[in-house]
């Protein structure tokens, strides 16, 4: 299987969902992704006295850590301006995408679910563009993708907050359809490729974000029910 992930932001990959990349890489399925920014605009710029273009720069070999890392099948990084997708005509953001998606014809997506887990505007635009992309492919009668996968939060029942103040969302127990277990191996590697992000290391510790993921990542499926959820972003698709 072929499956796409497309995120705004260098490190959202490493947020959790590298965990699930290795174990499907493990498996042999191809694993690419896109990232429309460089994110030279994080505020982390400011503590090291470098431009937004310099971040960007800087994370650029960060992400190029983490691709060497995961091994993925292809990394693919735009620069589009960081924490300023919500100015940009959407219109630009879905022809670039389209393009990219039909060139690759992947089996599976995976995008930010509708709350973006951090709720951050970036992260809102990926959901909106991208769900807009899986429909009008359906609509064109394109036999892929067959899976819009969106990832989020489970919902442990108490108020998460972000060192940097944001309020982490989750969803519902009813709309997760999907709850990847990982092994020691997977977790491993996501904890190898978010020590890529060495600019954010303070940001990563304080976070705590390895004890939230704990030994699984849910997800959405887009227009799809499965109950009880299934554990694989493949199932049913062969």
């Amino acid at each position: 299987m072929r499956i796409l992930y497309i995120f705004p932001h260098p490190d959202d990959e490493s947020f959790g969902p590298a965990a699930v990349m290795h174990r499907q890489l493990r498996a042999g399925h191809e694993v690419h992704l896109l990232t429309w920014t460089r994110g030279g605009a994080t505020k982390q710029r400011h503590r090291l006295g470098l431009s937004i273009e310099e971040m960007g720069d800087v994370r650029f070999q960060e992400m190029l850590s983490v691709e060497r890392t995961l091994g993925l099948t292809s990394m693919t990084v735009w620069d589009y301006p960081d924490s300023g997708l919500k100015e940009m005509d959407p219109r630009e953001l879905e022809r670039a995408t389209s393009a990219y998606m039909k060139d690759l014809r992947p089996d599976v997506i995976v995008t930010y679910a509708v709350h973006g887990i951090s709720g951050f505007h970036d992260h809102l635009v990926a959901h909106a563009v991208v769900k807009r992309l899986f429909v009008a492919l359906r609509d064109e009668g394109a036999d892929w993708p067959r899976r819009l996968a969106l990832l989020t939060l489970e919902d442990s029942g108490a108020p998460v907050f972000r060192p940097d103040g944001f309020r982490l969302k989750h969803s519902t127990p009813e709309d997760i359809d999907c709850i990847v277990p990982l092994d020691p191996a997977d977790i491993a590697i996501m904890k190898s490729c978010l020590a890529c992000y060495e600019t954010y290391k303070d940001t990563i510790e304080e976070s705590g974000i390895v004890e939230k993921v704990g030994t699984s990542i849910p997800f959405e499926f887009y227009r799809e029910n499965s109950d009880p959820p299934v554990d694989d972003l493949f199932t049913g698709l062969s």
